[in-house]
């Protein structure tokens, strides 16, 4: 099958720091099926500029056709496009839907938190939330990178139940690590990784563990508020950016990971957390939240320093047949979200509908 995936979410050269690889996973999963994949990446020019990703003239970069724009669809757009020749269309992020709906072909639209923004800020009101809305409407099916997404589309159109489901991402699967039977370290090693932008709420647990008894915590990442979160707590230990390699085995050696993140599509740290056998603790009502069940296979908290604390400390008290029952779960869990498997998936519900 030749599959067309439009988004600008996906890197031109897989080296791109800047840019998320979970599309490209889902692009790899396929074309190891045997399917043929290509793809073009609208790229709106002011908005690449602010979220300071690489610039690519137009063009053709292996299977990614890298087509930019100053305005966003307020104009033909086929004088720009590659020929087109293709059995499946996948749209993801609102730049990809709104370009597939152009196209006026039946095409897949992909939910990201993106669009739920887009769907609900009253910033998108003039233009985009009508143009996104339409597109939808249009669309012969949506996949949502999460349940949590699932759910807050839903609330807003009740009536694309019929057409939706969930496709989350996978990980390596040789980043699975085998099961372990191990005890808490002396002192608990807590983990957390991220770009220290505030919705990851780092602040908060740093706050939550400062004073506490018994926990060490490391914090990998870098950003503007680094020297603020230092000042929280001169004890956190903070290593800066790390190569994922580094970022691996550092979780590999940590009892727990803790990311109190609001506003994440999905959260693949959580799933590279739960493979290196973490235990690990993500945010309720957000985007890991549907695949870590809290108190069975990890935790959830609410993003405020007195949950995150006292789940902390509740993950302390446990004994050690809780811990064990507790990885047994999280290795079960890790087993079925592995690049191969989700990027099958994500087809096979595809093929259900159509």
């Amino acid at each position: 099958m030749r599959i067309l995936l439009i988004t600008d979410l996906y890197p031109v050269f897989e080296k791109e720091r800047t840019t998320p690889k979970t599309l490209l996973n889902f692009a790899k999963s396929w074309e190891t099926a045997g399917h043929e994949v290509s793809v073009i990446k609208p790229n709106f020019l002011l908005n690449s500029f602010l979220r300071k990703k690489p610039f690519y003239k137009t063009g053709k970069y292996g299977n990614v056709y890298n087509i930019n724009y100053i305005t966003p669809f307020w104009f033909n757009i086929e004088n720009k496009l590659p020929e087109i020749e293709t059995d499946l269309i996948i749209a993801h992020m609102p730049s990809g839907i709104l370009f597939a709906d152009k196209l006026g072909l039946p095409f897949v639209a992909g939910i990201h938190n993106s669009d739920i923004e887009v769907l609900t800020k009253p910033i998108y009101g003039f233009y985009f939330r009508a143009a996104l809305e339409k597109a939808l409407f249009r669309a012969e099916l949506i996949a949502c990178r999460s349940y949590v997404l699932r759910d807050k589309l839903l609330a807003l159109y009740p009536n694309f139940r019929d057409k939706v489901f969930v496709a989350p991402s996978g990980i390596d699967a040789e980043l699975i690590k085998p099961l372990r039977d191990k005890k808490l370290g002396r002192p608990v090693k807590v983990l957390t990784c991220a770009n220290f932008k505030k919705r990851k709420n780092i602040d908060k647990l740093i706050y939550a563990m400062k004073g506490l008894e018994g926990f060490e915590l490391t914090v990998i990442g870098d950003g503007d508020g680094r020297n603020d979160l230092q000042k929280i707590d001169s004890s956190v230990i903070f290593t800066g950016a790390l190569s994922h390699d580094k970022v691996m085995e550092k979780m590999s050696e940590s009892d727990i990971f803790v990311l109190p993140s609001v506003g994440e599509t999905f959260g693949m740290v959580y799933l590279e957390a739960m493979a290196s056998g973490c235990i690990t603790v993500g945010t309720k009502g957000d985007g890991i939240d549907g695949i870590i069940q809290d108190c069975e296979n990890g935790f959830l908290v609410y993003p405020t320093v007195e949950d995150i604390k006292q789940t902390l400390l509740s993950i302390k008290n446990m004994n050690s047949n809780e811990l064990k029952l507790l990885r047994e779960k999280t290795f079960a869990t890790i087993n079925k979200y592995t690049s191969e498997s989700c990027g099958i998936q994500y087809l096979d519900e595809i093929f259900k509908f159509l």
